[in-house]
């Protein structure tokens, strides 16, 4: 047995090290693939679920917003730091029977929505196509 200056604690965390970063990869590969089939779910789903247009009314908007922050070294300019952001908008609708649904608009339309507007929403699943306001006055029971 040779001796360590390290004393024997050493060795066991020499052991230990390349173990945690394997079990830490393996987690985020599986994590990565779990987004993956659920993101293929839904979107297979979607895919089989038919065109709907009903009469609705917006009951509220909100975004999400994320931000993400990365270091770049850089020759002339060690530890230059980058943010970004990303934005996504959604919309709940409610529909004369009273369910709502909550879907996420593009940021276009996000702008033209209203909250209170009456109109026609068209979606498929989870997937927002379009809403189309009524010009005229019209309500339903549920306000």
């Amino acid at each position: 047995m040779g001796f360590s200056p390290y004393g024997s604690g050493f060795n066991a965390m020499s052991s230990i090290v390349p173990v945690i970063v394997v079990i830490g990869f393996a987690v985020v590969i599986g994590i990565i693939i779990a987004r993956l089939i659920k993101g293929g779910m839904e979107w297979n789903s979607n895919n089989n679920s038919p065109m709907l247009a009903v009469s609705a009314k917006v009951v509220t908007k909100r975004m999400a917003v994320r931000r993400q922050g990365n270091m770049h070294m850089h020759n002339s300019n060690m530890g230059m730091h980058h943010h970004s952001s990303s934005t996504t908008y959604f919309a709940t609708f409610e529909m004369e029977g009273g369910d709502r649904i909550e879907l996420k608009v593009p940021d276009k339309e996000y702008g033209m929505l209203v909250e209170g507007d009456f109109g026609e929403l068209t979606f498929q699943g989870t997937r927002y196509k379009g809403f189309e306001r009524n010009i005229s006055e019209r309500s339903y029971t549920n306000d």
